[in-house]
């Protein structure tokens, strides 16, 4: 028998269900395979579905691509995602505990990993995918431009100066982040990410004036 609202009810939580399907299948052979080497139909076959199922959802390769971005905060992202420091306040320890929560997000998520290892390593900014490389690097400008900001706190609190311009000290230490975490994902043997990164954070910010 059917009871108005169940149906409509029912469809739309099918089609989240479909979706996220997509979205998890995409994970998975976009990790494989690359995202160039990668077909809708590969996806559609992978989740059980038609490909006109991601032609429903998803506009294109690089909509569903971002889709699936959207699903995970990226470490470093989410490591500047806090509240601004109180005036007058270093903001150093907080900075060194949220690039340290971001290596811990990396090593101990699966999904994170995976996510940052597609976005990184299995994705080929080939014409097609223009958009997501410019999401790339909109992300990365963001992150450097915050880290800029809170070198330049912590140097004006402690009463230093950097060794370096603010712009330079912020590149080079989202650089180091960032290729530690890569470095890590490429054998994750090789050391403790948030521990030998840790020290290494340490390190760069003392040889920038900041101890």
């Amino acid at each position: 028998m059917y009871i108005r609202g169940v149906m409509p009810r029912r469809s739309k939580e099918d089609a989240l269900a479909t979706r996220h399907a997509l979205l998890d299948a995409a994970e998975h052979v976009f990790l494989s395979q690359g995202v160039a080497g990668t077909s809708l139909n590969d996806i559609a076959q992978y989740a059980g579905t038609t490909r006109g199922a991601i032609y429903w959802h998803f506009k294109d390769k690089a909509d569903l691509f971002n889709a699936m971005m959207d699903r995970v905060i990226m470490p470093m992202q989410s490591a500047l995602e806090w509240d601004e420091p109180t005036a007058g306040a270093d903001p150093l320890p907080k900075l060194k505990k949220a690039l340290r929560r971001a290596m811990h997000q990396t090593a101990a998520d699966p999904q994170t990993r995976r996510v940052f290892e597609v976005a990184t390593h299995k994705v080929e900014y080939v014409d097609s995918l223009c958009a997501v490389r410019a999401r790339h690097l909109s992300v990365q400008r963001a992150v450097v431009e915050r880290m800029r900001g809170i070198l330049l706190q912590s140097a004006s609190v402690q009463g230093v100066r950097l060794a370096v311009p603010a712009t330079v000290a912020a590149q080079g230490l989202h650089a180091l982040v960032d290729g530690l975490i890569n470095n890590w994902l490429l054998d994750p043997t090789a050391f403790a990410l948030e521990a030998s990164g840790s020290k290494t954070i340490d390190a760069y910010l003392c040889g920038i004036g900041l101890p």
